[in-house]
């Protein structure tokens, strides 16, 4: 196997000479077989190894092993602790979601501090055809059917094309110790029925299964690709960006042919799930809106509007200014500074009669029931319904701040449009000009 791996190594990843690989080691036979691979190879590694504390004498003899592991090969380990279970209850999510967020946050950091260049796991051909059942049995597009990357990022995966066997043949021919998972061998989890219960039939069914496999996703994968390129292409034409909104153009998508593909592929990274419910945002009404829990979507007339959920909330916070500053950076940044000016204002800035203002001023964000006298037109008008004339999304909206006299009057629209009561005309003495 070590002649096959050093091919398939300078083969797949020829970038690996001379570069510092964090090896992900659980002790398991995958993982230590792994480390001594590359090992015999001469690569410069460090282990790396996650002590969920889950299994209690079991998980200290995991460690125990691993640190016997990199003392035996002159590797340095790196052990780290976790409070799996509590990070599964405060996050609200899966023993096992918990065990893969913390490992991976923990691989990147540690990447980081000693500056390594990859971090390799132990994932192999079994594990590969593992996903792509699960993937299958729950329903997927293609991206679940191409199965595990060789390399995602700095994440390699040099095992992915060797076989649970082989890897256990290589460990028993070398002498190599390793520990054995019991939980591993329980079916109480999706993963452990199909190992245990799935694959041994298909692989009666068929001997050559990992090989047929293998070549299946290869041919997936290049499907992917074609699949990649026509719908960049398509992006370009129908997906712009307005500061950290995205834009969907509602009429250029409808013409599309199978509109409800490119609609999914646009958004399948966001969180989504109510696909039908997405498609028929295409044709709803304006303002309607379908929430997923890293993002919103909004249908704002022509346009489908994506945006953070966590950049949603209006803050009500007010943030006072005092007579005398010259300059803010929070929220926004705008200068104050006298002036001579009389000529017209801009969207930019305004020239404000300074005598009318009583500090502190007070920016802030708008609220239902404010109005204000739009300079250049008579009477008043509620903000809401500016926004609406002007055909502000609620994004927009949301973004848009009012500054205010210390009496909460408002002065300007920030960006948009000023108030009258605070303009200047010939007889102004002292003007203030606030700039964007």
């Amino acid at each position: 196997m070590l002649k096959d791996f050093k091919q398939h190594i300078f083969s797949n990843f020829p970038n690996l000479e001379n570069k510092k690989i964090i090896v992900a080691t659980s002790g398991g036979v995958d993982s230590v077989v792994l480390v001594h691979l590359l090992n015999q190879l001469e690569f410069d590694i460090e282990l790396a190894h996650c002590n969920f504390q889950l299994r209690g004498l079991e998980s200290e003899l995991d460690s125990k092993l691993v640190e016997d592991l990199g003392n035996q090969l002159n590797c340095k380990c790196h052990i780290k602790k976790f409070d799996t279970a509590g990070y599964s209850e405060e996050h609200k999510t899966s023993i096992q979601i918990a065990a893969r967020e913390l490992r991976y946050a923990w691989f990147a950091e540690l990447a980081y501090s000693i500056n390594a260049d990859y971090i390799a796991t132990a994932h192999h051909a079994d594990d590969n055809l593992e996903t792509f059942l699960i993937n299958l049995s729950r329903g997927t597009g293609l991206d679940g059917l191409t199965g595990i990357p060789k390399q995602n990022g700095n994440v390699i995966r040099p095992l992915l094309s060797f076989s649970k066997e082989q890897i256990i043949a290589y460990a028993e021919l070398n002498h190599i110790n390793w520990r054995e998972d019991q939980s591993n061998s329980e079916t109480k989890y999706v993963r452990n029925k199909i190992r245990h219960n799935i694959i041994p039939t298909l692989k009666e069914l068929n001997p050559n299964v990992l090989s047929s496999f293998s070549k299946t996703i290869d041919h997936l994968s290049e499907s992917r690709a074609i699949v990649d390129e026509k719908v960049s292409e398509v992006l370009t034409e129908i997906q712009s960006k307005d500061g950290d909104v995205i834009k969907i153009n509602i009429e250029k998508m409808l013409k599309l042919t199978n509109r409800k593909a490119y609609l999914y592929e646009v958004l399948k990274n966001y969180n989504f799930t109510e696909w039908s419910n997405i498609s028929d945002l295409l044709e709803g009404q304006t303002g309607k809106t379908i929430y997923s829990k890293s993002h919103v979507l909004l249908k704002d007339r022509g346009f489908l509007l994506l945006k953070e959920r966590e950049q949603l909330s209006v803050d009500n916070h007010k943030f006072y200014i005092e007579k005398g500053i010259e300059e803010i950076e929070e929220p926004i940044k705008l200068a104050f500074k006298n002036t001579d000016k009389k000529e017209t204002v801009t969207k930019n800035y305004v020239l404000v009669n300074k005598n009318l203002v009583t500090f502190p001023i007070i920016l802030r964000k708008w609220e239902e029931g404010d109005f204000f006298y739009p300079l250049g037109m008579t009477g008043k008008k509620k903000v809401s319904k500016f926004f609406k004339d002007e055909k502000l999304s609620r994004f927009k909206k949301d973004q848009t701040w009012l500054l205010c006299n210390a009496d909460n009057e408002i002065i300007w629209i920030v960006g948009m449009r000023q108030d009258r009561r605070y303009s200047i005309d010939s007889s102004t003495t002292d003007v203030l000009q606030i700039s964007i």
